[in-house]
């Protein structure tokens, strides 16, 4: 394959992960941004990006990226990347139906000699055992025959300016080893960090899923230590910073831990676990513990209240940022849903304020309301949950204007000035 003459390169899925792949590959190639979201398309035909991953300079930069959302558009292409999320159900199972969905599509378009790869996070094996299935009942062709697949797992880090998908090293996997190699050799034409190619599909899937149950296990570790350091009346920052100054500890911070990777891939892992007879005790009781801490804060915000002699019922309380991680409007799996319903299961009246996410998207997924601009001298308690930028100002003690005069104030990103603190993890 001539890779700038043959190569027409069709994204199925345009969000955090999806947008920023097909811009960097629509500068190169012949490049089709497919999404069953009409809205998003329509935002991003003007040149807009809602999730701010992609600034309009760029989407104009990608002279030959074209949006659709009309399967007939990518008909023509033979190089397919499925970016879809794969999130959970109420049951803490795996979701697949956008992956299953994006795989029918993409199987009716199917030619001789077609390569479709999966960048979503998945378990190991999920690809072969349930993708390709779906990929060869809608072509009616036979894999690692007539078409051909391979697994090259996400890395985007929503609203991480200094790590963007070029910057960060790419994995890559094939399904023949011949495969393998035309794959890194296409993602290595926009990957300026490089690529590593795995051995194997299930070690890439593999490798991706155990990125995050690592991160997801260490931040429990520490969760945990905060619930006992507060207990003990120390500093958990403090300690953090004391344990830091050995060059091998790894200096992971407390809090709330959500989104659409840390907070729902352990569960993939643990689902493929118990499919082969294995119960993953580590990974269970690290994301137990995460699920945990928002019920923590909330009964530790409570009790802060009552040494206060302040009235529960009906007390006033503020939360600044609600998404899932600062300077980001993506609000997937925010963990802060679950501090705002313990406080309201408690009778308080809770207020939400965060300048990121889209109020109307939270009014439809959540029944929220976000506030315009939060009310000043009104509030019994107030807790930063997500350390925006926009809340950067309030570490000089400004904060308190929120506040009445008997207040509780609750840091959980170590934020503002200790003085004016009554608690933090």
């Amino acid at each position: 394959m001539n890779y700038k003459g043959d190569l027409k390169i069709a994204i199925i899925g345009l969000g955090y992960v999806g947008l920023p792949l097909a811009t960097e590959f629509g500068k190169n190639f012949k490049t089709v941004g497919f999404d069953i979201n009409s809205n998003r398309v329509e935002e991003l035909k003007k040149g807009l990006d809602s999730t701010n991953e992609v600034t309009s300079d760029e989407l104009i930069s990608a002279k030959s990226l074209k949006f659709t959302i009309l399967e007939d558009e990518i008909r023509e292409s033979n190089f397919f990347i499925v970016t879809v999320p794969t999130p959970i159900d109420s049951n803490y199972q795996p979701d697949l139906t956008a992956l299953k969905e994006a795989s029918a599509i993409v199987g009716r378009c199917l030619k001789d000699g077609d390569i479709v790869v999966y960048e979503s996070t998945v378990y190991p094996g999920l690809t072969e055992e349930v993708c390709v299935p779906i990929l060869e009942q809608k072509s009616g062709m036979i894999s690692n025959k007539d078409f051909f697949y391979g697994y090259s797992p996400e890395r985007i880090n929503p609203g991480d300016k200094d790590h963007r998908i070029t910057d960060i090293r790419k994995i890559t996997s094939g399904s023949t080893p011949s495969i393998a190699k035309r794959i890194d050799d296409i993602y290595s034409s926009i990957i300026k960090a490089g690529t590593y190619s795995a051995t194997s599909v299930m070690v890439a899937e593999a490798a991706k899923v155990i990125e995050n149950v690592q991160r997801d296990v260490n931040i429990a570790l520490i969760n945990e230590l905060s619930i006992i350091f507060n207990e003990l009346n120390i500093d958990t920052e403090e300690v953090l910073n004391a344990a830091g100054t050995k060059w091998n500890f790894h200096n992971y911070k407390p809090g709330l831990v959500g989104g659409h990777c840390i907070g729902v891939d352990p569960h993939y892992l643990t689902f493929k676990a118990r499919q082969i007879g294995i119960e993953a005790k580590m990974i269970t009781a690290g994301r137990e513990m995460n699920e945990y801490m928002s019920k923590f804060v909330a009964d530790r915000i409570i009790s802060l209240m009552n040494q206060k002699g302040i009235k529960i019922e009906s007390s006033r309380i503020l939360i600044l940022g609600f998404s899932f991680k600062e300077n980001c409007p993506d609000f997937r799996n925010t963990k802060v849903v679950d501090l705002y319903q313990h406080l309201r299961n408690k009778g308080c009246d809770v207020d939400i304020y965060d300048p990121w996410v889209d109020k109307s998207d939270v009014m439809e997924m959540h029944k929220i309301e976000i506030e315009d601009e939060p009310k000043e001298k009104y509030y019994d308690a107030l807790i930063l949950a997500v350390a925006h930028n926009d809340f950067k100002h309030y570490s000089d003690g400004s904060i308190t204007k929120l506040c009445t005069d008997n207040s509780v104030i609750f840091d959980m990103k170590h934020l503002l000035d200790s003085e004016i603190v009554d608690g933090r993890l």
